[in-house]
């Protein structure tokens, strides 16, 4: 027996449209390349949106076909976001950091029939024109005054298009579960695997994740995502934000300290969304200038683990709320974590920033738990490690093109963390499978000790990874960036870690260096220093 309610399957395109309805006159702010800021409203975006998605249908672009974007955070990335789902194609997001090897096999994987990009992304797509022959059109996203000029590539120019198509588009009502987002995981092992999201899942994980019980937006809210909008949607705020009213603060390609600031203060932007490393830096650059950041309350932190010390930091310098989140490219992104709570408030801060760092617990809509290697769950005791497994209303059911089957076990999707969940249910992620150290056929968590050599005022950034030993199979080894006007203390910074791990985790060796690869997520590249240093250790006790 059914129910009886009408079967009204929600869009994207039903975000916009209620967004320029209800708050019309609500803005969203882009800064631009040249250093400008771009103002417009949420009903300006629906128009250009409906402009976007006329251009595509009038092209001949299909419901499900896709069309990818290699662009940063701005009002024009935002509206291809919008245009591209509500007509019923596919947006895939292209990440700018990639290497030309994965940005072609990713651009071919997918079947892109036209790529929207900045202008300063032409040598990225100029580098693969041989090897991307499917695609169709090459539209770059500026004025006509901006245009660049290139011998090898046929190039459009996306002001031009949009101002010979209309403002109004008729949206079609498309089904649930018909596909509106492709993304890919970063490929650190072996070739990257699409995730291809759906209007249902897109829409319900931007219902609940702006909700009280994730970001908590609101018409008062003043939303900056810094993560980019080529990273998972940049956690999916650009369609969170308008649910909600929040205006939208777009910070574009800059993401220096000084950029960040600048925009915070002149936008009161007072809620704001990055990887620890961005953190980091604008702590760094406040530090230096005695600039303030007087209007920001809270910051969602994740892509990584969360150092308690930087916790503490913007708590106490800055009364700016830390928290930790976690998800993934496979989870839409979003999963777990730690909002501020009444229960929060009435901690000591020591236990609230222990809270803080972790990755909270998990909103309607997610399941998450941890099993043994033999797939048996283990107790949620704070202190038992286990597989992380995750299984929810956005979370994949299958990469795109059914790669990766072993991921899916039992109805769960396999994340490859190492994590452990509080009788509370929060959840701590100690580290990647890939990354956890085995020294003597014990475990050690390289997230742990590089949080720990943190608190040492001296250290900017640490990384740890196993290194080979002949006795112990593995041991740890640290390489650490230092703060400037500070010098390494080897022996300071080893009194620091014992004080918060075992004696035994202490790394073998701790090496300064310059600066350490990132991704283009902000997260650390182990698999380059591990090929870079794997052998430190052995080579070391030759010489």
């Amino acid at each position: 027996m059914a129910g009886n309610m009408m079967t009204h399957p929600l869009n994207t395109s039903d975000i916009l449209r209620n967004a320029a309805q209800r708050y019309p006159e609500q803005s969203i702010v882009s800064a631009m390349a040249d250093g400008s800021r771009h103002r417009y409203r949420y009903r300006d975006a629906l128009q250009r949106s409906a402009q976007v998605a006329h251009l595509l249908a009038r092209a001949g672009i299909q419901s499900g076909e896709r069309v990818a974007t290699l662009a940063v955070n701005h009002y024009r990335h935002l509206e291809l976001y919008f245009g591209i789902s509500g007509m019923g194609a596919v947006v895939h997001t292209l990440n700018a950091r990639l290497f030309s090897e994965q940005l072609q096999y990713i651009i071919n994987h997918a079947e892109d029939r036209w790529v929207f990009f900045d202008p300063e992304f032409l040598p990225l797509l100029e580098d693969v024109a041989d090897q991307i022959r499917g695609v169709e059109r090459f539209v770059v996203l500026c004025d006509e005054d901006s245009m660049p000029e290139s011998a090898i590539l046929p190039l459009d120019n996306y002001e031009h298009l949009l101002a010979q198509m209309p403002t109004e588009f008729h949206w079609p009502r498309l089904p649930a579960d018909a596909p509106c987002g492709l993304c890919y995981t970063s490929g650190t092992t072996g070739n990257p695997k699409g995730v291809m999201y759906e209007q249902g899942s897109t829409v319900l994980h931007a219902m609940m994740s702006g909700s009280s019980q994730y970001l908590d937006f609101s018409e008062r809210s003043v939303a900056m995502p810094v993560v980019p909008m080529y990273h998972v949607c940049a956690w999916g705020v650009p369609f969170s934000a308008p649910v909600y009213g929040a205006k939208l603060v777009l910070p574009g390609g800059n993401l220096d300290g000084e950029s960040l600031q600048s925009l915070i203060e002149e936008e009161s932007v007072n809620q704001a969304f990055a990887v620890p490393t961005v953190w980091l830096n604008l702590h760094n650059y406040l530090q230096q200038s005695g600039k303030t950041i007087d209007s920001l309350k809270v910051i969602g932190v994740g892509g990584a683990a969360s150092p308690l010390s930087l916790v503490e930091i913007y708590d106490k310098l800055y009364n700016v709320y830390w928290m930790g989140i976690w998800g993934m490219t496979e989870t839409s992104p979003l999963a777990t974590a730690a909002n501020r709570t009444p229960q929060m408030d009435a901690m000591p801060d020591e236990q609230r920033y222990e809270l803080q760092s972790s990755a909270g617990r998990p909103m309607l809509g997610v399941e998450i738990d941890i099993f043994d290697e033999a797939g048996r769950p283990l107790p949620h005791d704070g202190r038992t490690r286990g597989n992380l497994r995750c299984r929810g209303s956005w979370v994949l059911a299958q990469y795109f093109k059914g790669e990766g089957k072993d991921k899916f076990i039992d109805g769960w999707f396999d994340t490859g963390d190492v994590a452990v969940i509080n009788p509370q249910g929060y959840l701590r992620v100690v580290d990647r499978s890939k990354d956890v150290i085995k020294s003597g056929g014990e475990w050690i968590s390289s997230v742990e000790l590089e949080n720990a050599a943190l608190h040492d005022d001296a250290i900017n950034e640490a990384c740890v990874i196993g290194a080979t030993h002949p006795k112990w199979d593995e041991r740890p080894l640290m390489l650490v960036t230092i703060r400037a006007g500070k010098t390494l203390d080897e022996a300071r910074l080893r009194k620091v870690l014992s004080e918060r791990v075992a004696k035994w985790w202490l790394p073998d060796a701790i090496i300064q260096v310059d600066s350490l690869p990132h991704t283009g997520t902000g997260k650390l590249r182990k698999v380059d220093i591990r090929d870079d240093y794997r052998d430190y250790l052995v080579e070391r006790d030759k010489a």
